[in-house]
């Protein structure tokens, strides 16, 4: 009975949220319970849970996790100053006269949104409200208009600077050390949050250009479903200077974010930094600023960044109890019985993931899964930076696909009721294609992911 602890342990901890209980406390209130009834056997050393304080000590203590609370204030106060609406209507106008233009315009706003925000909710509500209304009126597809809102939503996942990849960055770089002193290296390499960020950018480019092409495709061949705009002011240099004006200051923050980052002049702290005083800059340079307005970030800034402290809490006390039970031994012999090594294990962990992010936000299975199979993949020789953005992509994926993507139901929500919800899981169908075909790009050419954090940082 003691070897399936852990086992049970995981699978009580999967039925709980499915229940809907909140994540911080079903990961300590369940491992508090199974820690008790293994004292009370005699099969839990304490010796685990005296580690804890110190557990703790580090969350609080970490330099990178600041940049959480920072990039989430970034991207709220993005979204609350209507910044990414004024982005939509100057693109809309720039493509207009283009089949598919709008199209286009709600594929690159997603895509500086999602790297504004990180947050998937947010980008596809956001989008949901500004530009499905737009597409239905000009006479898009409802299909095209809906799967391309929800692709685009998912892009938080992996365009930088993303609140995931930061969690995810952080996980990992753990789980890399650990899996280094298993192997009896006691000067264990690092990972970063930046490696991350830079190894996400060649992925999250190619998946932008992919959803680019499809929409250029559709618009080709079907023009009845992308028209053009007709209404476009004349080309002037007033017309050009307000275009000016909407585009570059979202545009030189995001690259004054990211580029601080990958030239190396500052941390992703610091970065997150420079990205929340630039949008409170720009929200008073649109006129958007206010107290009220003010408060609304600030607050729900505090309860992001609140919900995810807590989820680390909870998950360092599951982590410890897992590994106290022999979970990690479990999961590495389990990994090492399967035929075909490290492939086999890795498609065994990439299904598991994309299953579970049916059920399963990405904060939980970041805290919950990812400890757990990491440092076993990452001992069989698994590059740190490709599996991180492989994992990224496929929850991306899982995000996406019908009956139960979470992307599909933030636009369900906001949708109107003459859009039904199979024409959405209908739309969705071509960019699900696009991400797989991107994970099998990145199964068979690793240095997609890897080549561009190892030129820049070596």
């Amino acid at each position: 009975m003691t070897e399936w602890m852990p086992i049970i342990l995981f699978a009580v901890i999967c039925l709980v949220l499915m229940a809907g209980f909140p994540v911080a406390f079903t990961l300590a209130g369940t491992s508090l319970l199974f820690a008790g009834i293994g004292l009370l056997t005699d099969t839990l050393d304490p010796a685990f849970l005296s580690a804890f304080p110190n557990r703790l000590f580090g969350i609080l203590n970490n330099q990178i996790l600041i940049a959480v609370p920072l990039f989430v204030f970034m991207g709220v106060m993005l979204e609350k100053s209507r910044i990414a609406e004024q982005l939509l209507r100057n693109l809309g106008l720039l493509f207009g006269p283009v089949r598919g233009g709008l199209g286009f315009s709600v594929i690159l706003v997603g895509m500086l949104l999602a790297a504004s925000t990180g947050i998937v909710g947010a980008t596809v509500v956001t989008m949901g409200l500004i530009s499905l209304p737009a597409m239905l009126r000009t006479g898009y597809s409802p299909a095209l208009a809906s799967g391309t809102i929800c692709a685009t939503g998912t892009l938080g996942q992996i365009i930088p600077p993303s609140t995931a990849l930061i969690i995810l960055g952080d996980v990992l770089s753990s789980a890399y050390q650990q899996a280094q002193l298993n192997m009896g290296i006691f000067t264990p390499d690092t990972v970063s949050v930046a490696d991350l960020f830079v190894g996400a950018l060649i992925p999250g480019l190619l998946l932008v250009v992919g959803y680019l092409l499809y929409t250029g495709l559709v618009a080709f061949f079907q023009p009845s479903a992308a028209p053009a705009v007709a209404d476009r002011p004349a080309m002037s240099p007033r017309f050009l200077l307000e275009l000016l004006k909407g585009l570059l200051p979202p545009l030189a923050l995001i690259i004054a974010v990211l580029g601080s980052i990958l030239t190396g002049i500052a941390t992703p702290t610091e970065a997150a930094g420079i990205g929340a005083l630039g949008a409170l800059m720009l929200a008073i340079l649109y006129r958007e600023f206010d107290l009220q307005r003010l408060r609304e970030v600030v607050d729900s800034t505090l309860q992001v960044t609140s919900m995810i402290f807590l989820i680390f809490i909870g998950a360092a006390l599951f982590s410890l109890v897992f590994r106290g039970f022999g979970g990690e031994e479990l999961v590495h012999e389990v990994f090492n019985d399967l035929p075909g090594g490290v492939f086999s294990a890795m498609l065994l962990v990439m299904v598991v993931i994309f299953l579970l992010g049916f059920i399963l936000d990405f904060i939980e299975i970041t805290f919950v899964v990812v400890p757990i199979v990491a440092p076993v993949l990452l001992t069989m020789g698994v590059d740190p930076i490709w599996l991180g953005i492989m994992i990224a992509i496929n929850l991306q994926t899982s995000f996406l696909t019908p009956p139960f993507g979470f992307a599909l139901f933030y636009l369900r929500g906001v949708a109107p009721a003459n859009v039904p919800t199979r024409t959405i899981y209908r739309g969705v169908i071509p960019f699900i294609l696009i991400q797989l075909a991107l994970l099998g790009l990145l199964a068979i050419f690793p240095e997609l992911a890897t080549w561009l954090p190892h030129e820049i940082y070596g």
